[in-house]
């Protein structure tokens, strides 16, 4: 029995075709699945950077400027905390500033001086009034003796403040070797402050309302610096981040210490003089003839008379 032979091959063979990996297989039958994992991540994306433009967002000056106070339980003076508070109500509504008055025991300082209560309360108040341009912190022991300087204008303005700026200025004198940037422009600036005869003066303070803001609050009331135990709380931890941390020297401006808080007695700082926005009890004492209420009432019928709040 003959069988066929087997056909001839071609002469032109086709061309030779690579064998076809199974891994595009693999990804068109995970494809959906790649696909929703890459949708996933760009919401993610897309989420993420919506929240920081919206950190970003323009703040409106809608109150211009918010007056913080925070009172000390240990001045448990009814009257003389009212005294403060109508102050403060009263130049605030005059320019329709707004005013945030809290209490130290108010926040958990773990421990720590109320005096840092002052940070944090600043911080609070950025929460509550997100579209204010300017924080001013004013201590309890002082009194705005001025009803018409505006602060966004007479300490803020860009020329007022350019013009009172302390620039090369050493921020602990006379020793200190770090210096205010000399090249510093106004509208740079986002923290002023002042300083009295030991240094940084953190009583009476203006803070630009903003993401740089955050940041420089959240970093002075770090648990660290907290726990250093600064013969002067707050006040000396803010020497030291100031002269260690360029990000924070770079936006602080000094101006005269009268421009915002002249004191009451020239032994601790530049004496207040008529016309100066403030005045400020330094060392006033809880009880005694030295008392803050006492030294409060001095300027009393002053005050209330250049604001028409006298009948």
């Amino acid at each position: 029995m003959h069988y066929a032979y087997p056909p001839r091959k071609d002469s032109h063979p086709a061309p030779f075709r690579p064998r076809r990996s199974g891994l595009p297989r693999i990804r068109r039958s995970h494809l959906k699945t790649i696909i929703l994992i890459a949708l996933a991540i760009v919401g993610l994306i897309w989420l993420f950077s919506g929240s920081s433009h919206k950190g970003r967002r323009s703040i409106t000056g809608k109150p211009p400027v918010v007056i913080v106070t925070v009172f000390d339980d240990r001045y448990d003076n009814t009257a003389y905390s009212q005294h403060i508070k109508d102050n403060r109500v009263l130049y605030a509504e005059k320019h329709g500033y707004g005013t945030f008055i809290a209490s130290a025991s108010d926040y958990d300082l773990a421990g720590s001086p109320a005096s840092w209560s002052k940070v944090v309360a600043m911080r609070h108040a950025i929460t509550k009034f997100p579209d204010c341009k300017y924080i001013w912190y004013l201590d309890q022991h002082a009194l705005i003796m001025s009803p018409d300087p505006r602060v966004e204008e007479q300490v803020m303005g860009g020329r007022k403040l350019e013009d009172m700026m302390l620039k090369d200025h050493p921020i602990v004198p006379p020793e200190s070797i770090i210096k205010t940037f000399s090249h510093l422009k106004a509208g740079d600036v986002n923290l002023v402050i002042t300083q009295d005869k030991d240094g940084l003066a953190t009583n009476s303070l203006i803070l630009r309302n903003g993401e740089w803001a955050k940041f420089f609050l959240d970093t002075w009331f770090d648990p660290m610096y907290r726990s250093y135990n600064f013969q002067k709380a707050e006040t000396h931890a803010l020497e030291h981040i100031v002269q260690w941390h360029p990000t924070i020297l770079s936006k602080l401006a000094i101006i005269p210490q009268r421009v915002i808080s002249a004191y009451s007695t020239e032994k601790r700082g530049a004496q207040y003089k008529d016309g100066d926005i403030a005045v400020i009890f330094a060392g006033c004492s809880g009880t005694g003839t030295k008392s803050c209420a006492n030294e409060a009432e001095r300027y009393k019928q002053r005050w209330r008379t250049a604001f028409g709040a006298d009948h």
